[in-house]
């Protein structure tokens, strides 16, 4: 386990320290569209990696709490490091991937880049070429403090994606529907439901039981647009009482298939 001293200061535990400074450069980009975090907001993080947006939400925001999934034992491991830190009992790590219903998975991990671990590497490995794109893009939009990215030639890229998918090692996850979850810790409602699941994004959503729908007040999530999902996701949320919905690609990532999808009632 590493740390990484963030913008500000603050310094958290990582595993990969660029890494931890690019998801703090995400943050601010998930409150647009309407996405905001007020006092006594209750947040669920799923997909929540090293919890960076759970530290930075319980820094900022008074009396939030965040619940944050991450199913990879290694990453898990820092999170709850993370939690014990900044928040114990306002940033809480729950060991799940989610999925529609209880279960188990064997989850890709990848130590070198630890975002892009999934169940559905298909994602990337249907087109090697794609990721290699998202790489590129990524580049020429790091944080501040990694200025010097933006210099690296485009053609490394297709070989900074191998070293980043390298190493791969095979680990089996515990699921759970995010309606288990508002069960089990008895939640009286969702005021930000934020998803970045690596491809998991839809069972993610149908997880959610009708009868909790209602509790659920603002949605932001990463979007694989395969088969039509950013549509089939717009569906569902249109059909659950959500009227303000926005789509729009990531600076750097024009060229992938990934969407940011926000949703307010």
């Amino acid at each position: 386990m590493n740390t990484a001293k963030l913008n500000d200061g603050t310094q958290v535990f990582c595993i990969q320290r660029p890494e931890a400074l690019v998801l703090d450069s995400h943050v601010e980009g998930y409150l647009t569209h309407g996405i905001t975090i007020n006092k006594g907001d209750i947040i669920f993080d799923v997909g929540a990696n090293i919890g960076v947006f759970g530290v930075r939400s319980i820094q900022k925001y008074d009396d939030t709490k965040v619940y944050a999934f991450e199913p990879i034992p290694d990453i898990y491991e820092v999170l709850q490091a993370n939690a014990d830190k900044f928040g114990p009992e306002r940033l809480i790590p729950l060991p799940y991937g989610v999925s529609t219903e209880k279960g188990e998975a064997t989850f890709d991990y990848y130590p070198n880049s630890p975002a892009l671990s999934t169940s559905n590497s298909h994602v990337w490995d249907e087109d090697p070429e794609h990721f290699a794109r998202a790489v590129e893009g990524n580049l020429k939009n790091m944080p501040k403090k990694m200025w010097w990215a933006k210099y690296i030639p485009a053609s490394l890229s297709k070989y900074i994606a191998g070293y980043l998918r390298s190493g791969k090692k095979s680990v089996h996850c515990r699921l759970m529907p995010i309606s288990d979850i508002i069960d089990e810790y008895k939640v009286p409602k969702i005021d930000l439901l934020k998803i970045d699941c690596e491809g998991a994004e839809l069972e993610a959503l149908q997880g959610i039981r009708d009868e909790h729908w209602p509790i659920v007040h603002k949605v932001v999530l990463e979007v694989h647009d395969m088969d039509n999902r950013v549509q089939v996701i717009k569906d569902i949320l249109t059909k659950h009482g959500f009227e303000n919905i926005v789509t729009e690609k990531e600076k750097g990532l024009e060229k992938t298939d990934l969407y940011n999808l926000y949703a307010v009632r």
